[in-house]
């Protein structure tokens, strides 16, 4: 391992080892002494999970919310930022200095633990847990998700094959299977071979769960009965006659949200502090909206004095869809945000190689720093104050921190150095306190980036424009089409959700620091009408990611006691 204190590399131990050591308490004792939740509020999944119930979540919406914070990150580097080690950690400090605190943060895909990233409960001494369980099924609500998509992909070939009374083009369905998987061979099928009996053959394809439309009303519905208007408006294709065909006429909605009725419950977990965390939902930032669930957002808020969120990857991406889907849709109002860095990362985006990070090297140092500002002026621009955390590493040296520091001063952003990877809360303790003196003394006045009135088009290059840093954007005319159709069919109001890749301000991932005269090309639009957003692909980005040379499965073991190994 290489980040956190000198001292704790003395002995070092997998993020994984550390969770299997942790001393947890009874799911239903933390809800009931943190929170005062009692145990006929919860349901319990063994010892050290549980469902918080909607009925008595919506028993809550009296009482005033607590302050919102959202942790984001500079553009993601192989060097790794640590964000939802921040988010824990910064959790666990609140609740440390005497602030009633809940983490929101989303469940792991498979896709990124079994691929090249890992799992995704935090790291070190800054950990949900039980971390296996977390990342591998936890409570079912991927599984979930993927049935009530599959659900509906199986009714349109089967409506289609008894008769097709709505008359629907077997070329012009366009909803996708899904798996939480990355499995590039499923990006393009041909379905219903082997004859008559199997059904009419077209071209077909699957997605990864995280980046399915059902994930994001997942996500996005307030309650149940929202969940279930929005499931009927999913656009699953046309007639013959170019008329869209909704999951509502194929009389799939209810079905739908019967089998997502347990999974929309938020689930509590805690830390290694065995402070409460809530975990739910998880879209990916580069190709969905990449935020938690908002009912878990609204019931955290009524629960507590403060809340830490997260947004995936960095600030142009995870929180640009926080602010201007997530915030805008939900009516949520972010107090303050802390943006993530490290050394390591800003000397990569600075030209170092990843071999090479562990040498001072102040000039890469300070033109890595680039970076870290553009996403500093991008998220002021939503009126929200900044805090940046530095997340700290044994071989970031005196005079690269007095450096980084100098430079966040002329930003003028406050700038921390937190060691929760090492030492938990206490490593953060005085990020905690910046971030509570920031929002004490400047207020938030968040507004979206762009209003609901303006063309499609426009809020793309809006986008594009003052988050990317990019000169304009490009799209065929079947694009620009589309967007006319869309406003014409009554849904120009909606935001839009960009997918492109993360490594990037632009279609490039490997453009780093902060690129100037780029152009965002513009390759799909699709509809998400029951999520209420407009889905904007750009570049060479995937909806079904596949596995890399060397996958992170290959490591993982099952021991001879039963026990997880190699797993993050």
């Amino acid at each position: 391992m290489s980040e956190g204190s000198s001292e704790q590399h003395k002995k070092p131990k997998s993020d994984i080892e550390i969770s299997q050591a942790a001393t947890m308490q009874p799911i239903l004792d933390v809800a009931k002494d943190k929170l005062g939740i009692d145990a006929k509020d919860l349901i319990p999944y063994g010892h050290y999970k549980a469902k918080v119930s909607l009925d008595y979540i919506d028993s809550l919406k009296d009482k005033p919310d607590g302050k919102l914070i959202l942790v984001t990150a500079i553009t993601p580097t192989p060097a790794g930022e640590g964000k939802t080690t921040t988010t824990v950690g910064l959790g666990d400090a609140l609740n440390l200095i005497g602030k009633k605190t809940i983490m929101c943060l989303r469940e792991p895909s498979l896709g990124p633990c079994f691929g090249m990233k890992g799992g995704a409960a935090g790291g070190g001494y800054a950990q949900v847990v039980p971390m296996e369980d977390i990342n591998l099924h936890f409570t079912g609500d991927f599984h979930a998700i993927g049935a009530a998509n599959n659900l509906l992909a199986a009714m349109i070939d089967n409506h289609i094959y008894w008769g097709n009374k709505l008359d629907i083009d077997a070329r012009r369905v366009t909803w996708r299977r899904g798996i939480d998987m990355n499995d590039r061979a499923l990006r393009s099928i041909v379905t219903s071979l082997g004859g008559v009996t199997n059904g009419f053959p077209r071209e077909a394809g699957f997605d990864i769960v995280v980046a399915s439309e059902v994930m994001a009303i997942f996500c996005l519905a307030k309650d149940r009965a929202d969940l279930q208007r929005r499931l009927g408006q999913i656009q699953i294709g046309q007639t013959r006659d170019k008329a869209a065909v909704t999951a509502d006429q194929i009389s799939a909605a209810g079905a739908m949200a019967a089998l997502l009725k347990d999974a929309l419950a938020p689930n509590m977990v805690q830390t290694l502090e065995n402070n409460p965390a809530f975990i739910h939902g998880g879209p990916f930032a580069n190709i969905a909206h990449g935020c938690n669930s908002v009912i878990a957002t609204k019931a955290a808020l009524k629960l507590a004095d403060y809340v830490v969120t997260e947004a995936g990857f960095g600030a142009d991406l995870g929180a640009e869809k926080f602010f201007d889907i997530k915030c805008r849709k939900a009516g949520l109002k972010p107090d303050c945000v802390v943006i993530v860095a490290t050394i390591r990362a800003l000397k990569m985006h600075g030209g170092v190689a990843k071999d090479d990070l562990k040498k001072e090297n102040l000039e890469a140092l300070e033109k890595g720093f680039a970076n870290l500002e553009k996403h500093i002026e991008n998220v002021r621009k939503f009126q929200v104050p900044v805090v940046v955390a530095v997340n700290r590493f044994s071989l970031d040296t005196d005079d690269e921190i007095a450096l980084l520091q100098r430079l966040c001063s002329t930003a003028s952003a406050e700038c921390v150095m937190s060691d929760h990877w090492a030492l938990g809360g206490a490593g953060a303790k005085e990020l905690a306190e910046t971030v509570v003196k920031t929002i004490d003394t400047k207020p938030s006045d968040f507004q979206p980036l762009y209003p609901d009135d303006m063309p499609l088009w426009d809020k793309v290059r809006t986008v594009a424009q003052e988050i990317y840093g990019a000169e304009d954007i490009t799209g065929p005319k079947a694009v620009r089409d589309k967007f006319a159709e869309l406003e014409k069919e009554g849904f120009g109001k909606l935001p839009i959700c960009i997918a492109k890749t993360q490594y990037s301000f632009t279609t490039n991932p490997d453009a780093k620091g902060v690129p100037l005269g780029h152009t965002i090309p513009v390759r799909e639009v699709r509809l998400s009408a029951g999520a209420e957003f407009v889905v904007v692909i750009c570049g060479d980005i995937m909806t079904m990611p596949g596995l890399p040379r060397v996958p992170a499965a290959n490591n993982i073991e099952l021991d001879a006691e039963g026990r997880i190994t190699g797993l993050f």
